[in-house]
């Protein structure tokens, strides 16, 4: 367990300069190429891993025409993209490696769907994808054990009116030791066509265009997807990395894959915080030395400090394969992820690293994310359960706020030891906040504590004037996703936090949720807040009601925003409080209804 004392944050200002993109590659990349060619060196464990290419096409289609020749080309020219990208950082030309069959061309597997065009769309991914599961371990190759791209032949090409639409599954995921890719080909996915703004194609989604332009978008995204199959999320570039280099290509680069040859932009490019993580993929070192270690990083002496126009996040790491650098994920609320410029950091001897944290999107709250990238290619912090995440909000003047990161960073050991049960634990960590002397952070960790077990009360004495809705045992709790828990995230993702601002009291409620009291009509007021979790991209809607009938209601909330309330009770017997989805389905719908409190 951390050890509180290590993890006080000092709040003296410090202004650091950061580097330049080319200066960090120059400084970060051979630092991280010690810790981690030092390690896969010892007592190494070679290995061949390949990806593994797939054209599927429905039962009652024959492929595109040309499809070995065009996509062998594109291929090359991606694998010649990531080389040169890895090359340009400072790791050699490490690439993805394929399975060669005869006359020097990547090998495909044929695969026949089991039902006509019709019956597929952009969401049948996993059907596609189980269909070519068994030919594929026929001819050896466990696709739960590998990275496999499956081009799906679903797009429709009008040569007469130059017309084209796609109704492919077009996305990926994986890590570094399996992944998936669906892409979508079409008999003017060319990459002879790439440089070409002549003719002009009427694209289904992105409308008129040059055949060039087409190129671009669907051969960066072969890329781009495949980026995602290889374990990379979504990021964009910062200001300075666009001005040297273009556009990141697991942001919008996807786009802009080779607008460079039609003189119309820069292109894309690989940032330094994806050429690292890419620098311990099985595929690209062609080491799976260690690669079922489960993630297992621990971070400690974590502290933030004002720097420049931001803050610089600092502490000291330790793990069993060794950390090589660190990543951090700007992410400001809305837009997904792929808004969320990076920042990286190579540990020293002893485990200690400082990220400048720069860049930052004004008027948005937003989230740091951090991940430990081990030398066996696992990355800690992401995909896991309990993420390193670190919420603040940014000024319309761009002046960061990280005071709600602060506090999550002090009551990080009390999480910890709560999950762990450990009593006296938290009682001394308490006792250490306490200290500190700032009243908000003791009442936050105080209410977390109990939160385990809460002491709930059933009837309130006639003197008591206002009373939080949290101390008050509901009639029914119901929550969409997870169990109903008050003042805590579930999952022990830790303190309560919306919009940037952390709350000592309130209840999770993912949508469809719904809360139930009984009051007896003896309370004639209800205020609070209500807003999403940070970090949360869903979208909800917030509901009160009395004895059924409807008393207040939110507009449809994204991220980044709370919304108060205070309602006229009087004479209620039933108070019911509903989160609703917002009209587009549950998905990371973590609606949270904020320090309510009933008042007399």
């Amino acid at each position: 367990m951390s050890d509180l004392p290590a993890a006080i944050i000092a709040l003296a200002c410090v202004i650091t300069a950061h580097a330049s993109p080319q200066e960090d590659i120059a400084t970060q990349v051979p630092a991280a190429r010690a810790i981690l060619d030092t390690w896969q060196a010892e007592n190494p464990v070679k290995a061949e891993r390949k990806l593994h290419i797939v054209l599927w096409t429905p039962a009652d289609r024959d492929p595109a025409p040309r499809y070995h020749e065009r996509l062998n080309a594109i291929l090359r020219d991606v694998r010649k993209f990531y080389g040169g990208e890895m090359d340009r950082l400072g790791f050699g030309p490490r690439s993805i490696r394929f399975d060669e069959g005869t006359e020097g061309k990547i090998k495909f597997h044929l695969i026949k769907g089991q039902h006509p065009y019709a019956r597929y769309n952009g969401d049948s991914g996993h059907e596609i994808r189980t269909e070519c599961l068994a030919q594929l371990f026929r001819e050896g190759i466990d696709a739960e054990k590998e990275t496999i791209v499956i081009f799906c032949n679903m797009s429709n090409w009008d040569s007469d009116a130059k017309k084209i639409s796609q109704n492919s599954p077009y996305y990926a995921g994986g890590t570094h030791m399996r992944g998936t890719a669906w892409q979508v080909d079409s008999p003017i996915l060319d990459l002879d066509f790439l440089s070409q703004n002549e003719p002009r194609v009427q694209d289904g989604q992105y409308g008129d265009i040059s055949i060039g332009r087409y190129n671009s978008i669907f051969i960066g995204g072969i890329a781009h997807e495949l980026g995602h199959a290889l374990g990379l999320p979504h990021n964009c570039a910062r200001d300075d990395e666009s001005e040297a280099f273009g556009t990141a290509l697991m942001g919008s680069g996807n786009r802009t894959y080779g607008e460079n040859l039609r003189g119309e932009g820069k292109g894309s490019f690989l940032t330094l915080a994806h050429g690292l993580r890419l620098a311990s993929h099985p595929i690209f070192c062609g080491s799976v030395k260690g690669v079922d270690i489960p993630a297992n990083a621990k971070p400690t002496d974590l502290s933030m400090t004002p720097s420049g126009k931001g803050f610089d996040f600092s502490g000291k790491v330790t793990a069993d394969p060794p950390v090589y650098a660190v990543v951090a994920y700007m992410d400001p609320e809305g837009g997904g992820d792929y808004d969320a410029p990076t920042t990286t950091a190579i540990p020293d001897g002893e485990g200690k690293f400082t990220l400048h944290c720069q860049s930052f999107s004004p008027g948005k709250s937003g989230e740091l994310r951090v991940v430990y990238l081990q030398s066996n290619g696992v990355a800690s912090g992401f995909l896991s359960a309990t993420p390193f995440r670190y919420p603040y909000a940014v000024a319309a003047d761009g002046k960061v706020d990280f005071s709600t990161a602060r506090m999550k960073l002090l009551t990080a050991p009390l999480v910890e030891a709560v999950e762990a049960k450990d009593g006296p634990s938290v009682e001394a960590i308490l006792v250490s906040i306490k200290i500190l002397g700032d009243p908000a952070l003791y009442a936050i960790a105080e209410r977390y504590a109990k939160s385990t077990h809460p002491d709930l009360k059933t009837e309130v004495a006639p003197d008591i004037s206002t009373i939080l809705l949290a101390d008050l045992k509901a009639a029914t709790e119901k929550t969409g996703y997870g169990p109903p828990v008050r003042d805590r995230l579930p999952e022990g993702r830790g303190i309560i936090t919306s919009g940037g601002k952390a709350f000592a009291s309130g209840f999770y409620a993912h949508a469809p949720a719904e809360h139930v009291w009984e009051l007896g009509g003896k309370w004639k007021t209800l205020k609070g807040n209500a807003g999403i979790a940070d970090g949360k991209e869903g979208s909800v809607k917030f509901l009160i009601l009395g004895d059924g009938k409807l008393l207040w209601e939110s507009e449809v909330l994204k991220p980044g925003r709370t919304v108060s309330y205070e309602i006229d009770l009087t004479g209620v017997n039933r108070l019911t409080l509903l989160t609703d989805d917002g009209g587009d389905g549950r998905s990371s719908d973590w609606g949270l209804w904020l320090e309510p409190v009933l008042g007399r």
